[in-house]
């Protein structure tokens, strides 16, 4: 059985709060502050000399000669824009609507999306575990016209689950070869001591059948990446979940996901340190390509090895039994763009940033259950 997991940080598109900004503070001060003056109830005078000015300072005075609207780009956002009208600061009976309206999302580009495919193929996994998945008709339009452009056979069956984020922070799971996915179970509805979700995005619990039919267990999180003390509460909870299903019996189990954190980390002790779970990159035969750059040579607090010196952030944690079948295991990151010091080989396709498949790396496993 091979299996991988990666955060995909959505396929087509992508909340514009998940993105990290590219505007220098000169024009982020500009577009906050024609925010503020455009929701103001009563604008003055000068209010309304403001704004033409902040609409020329962002390239917003432009008109074009269209019947109705139009999507521009301005600034790293897109916002839809009313055609043939004159300049003015505010809507009324006579002007009606005046302005613009900025999407909550912005498109990924086509080259990242096909990255994202190349990674997936590569691996060519029986299962795979996505996160960060904005909804099933993106997954689904992602498994059927862009991971044959690769040479691998579609899978058969996908599912996504939207969690506690409402920014397309969802979990999918996609399975083929035989690999029947029999259960599902999210812990959405589960609270801490305050009375908030416990999990911010979610813990999803997936029992599948393989072809050989034995049972395989496979628990996908996401942890906080902000709070410590509710990441170690996620980590509890999670360690929770897998000793009840040791103690049923159950031997194959796999925790995956983004865990936001180093292993040595106080906030990960329940579930790294306290459980007999073990971690996939630290099997000898974890293959992954080193860098080829200045920090290659030492090995990072926190990374995944010497050599491979990004922040350990996502994890594909093998009960004993799945650990003992192991016979190969690694991580590709030739999708991810380097950053600082770091240097490794990319697919020829990843020229800039913008063209990386995801911040995060795929994790696959080979495992003889």
């Amino acid at each position: 059985m091979k299996i991988a997991s990666i955060n995909i940080q959505n396929i087509f598109h992508r909340d514009k709060d998940l993105i990290q900004s590219g505007l220098n503070k000169c024009v982020t001060d500009w577009v906050s502050e024609l925010d503020a003056l455009m929701r103001g109830d009563s604008k003055t005078e000068r209010d309304t000399e403001r704004i033409r000015e902040l609409s020329f300072l962002l390239g917003f005075e432009r008109t074009e000669p269209h019947a109705y609207g139009i999507l521009r780009k301005r600034n790293g956002g897109l916002y839809l824009k009313e055609c043939n009208f004159s300049q003015e600061g505010r809507a009324s009976e006579e002007s009606q609507w005046r302005g613009w309206i900025p999407l909550r999302t912005l498109p990924i580009l086509n080259a990242s999306v096909r990255n994202k495919a190349r990674m997936i193929a590569e691996a060519d996994p029986d299962i795979l575990i996505v996160q960060e998945v904005e909804d099933k008709a993106a997954l689904d339009l992602f498994n059927n016209t862009y991971l044959s452009e690769f040479g691998i056979r579609p899978f058969e069956r996908t599912l996504v689950l939207e969690g506690n984020d409402a920014r397309g922070l969802g979990m999918g799971i996609m399975s083929k070869n035989g690999y029947r996915l029999d259960t599902v179970k999210s812990h959405t509805t589960e609270k801490d001591r305050s009375g908030r979700p416990l999990f911010e995005t979610d813990c999803q619990e997936y029992f599948f059948m393989t072809p050989e039919v034995r049972s395989l267990r496979v628990i996908s999180v996401q942890f906080s990446k902000d709070d410590e003390s509710l990441r170690k509460r996620q980590a509890e909870a999670v360690a929770d979940i897998y000793e009840a299903k040791i103690a049923d019996g159950e031997e194959n189990v796999i925790i995956c996901g983004t865990l936001n954190d180093a292993s040595y980390s106080d906030s990960l002790s329940p579930l790294i340190r306290h459980t007999d779970l073990k971690d996939s990159s630290k099997h000898p035969n974890f293959n992954v390509a080193t860098d080829h750059g200045r920090d290659a040579s030492y090995f990072r607090m926190g990374a995944y090895q010497k050599g491979v010196n990004i922040r350990q952030k996502d994890y594909l944690l093998l009960s004993p039994v799945l650990f003992k079948g192991l016979t190969e295991t690694g991580l590709n990151r030739k999708a991810m763009w380097p950053e600082r010091l770091a240097k490794w080989s990319l697919y020829p396709s990843v020229q800039k940033r913008e063209q990386a498949a995801s911040r995060h790396p795929l994790l696959w496993s080979d495992i003889q259950i």
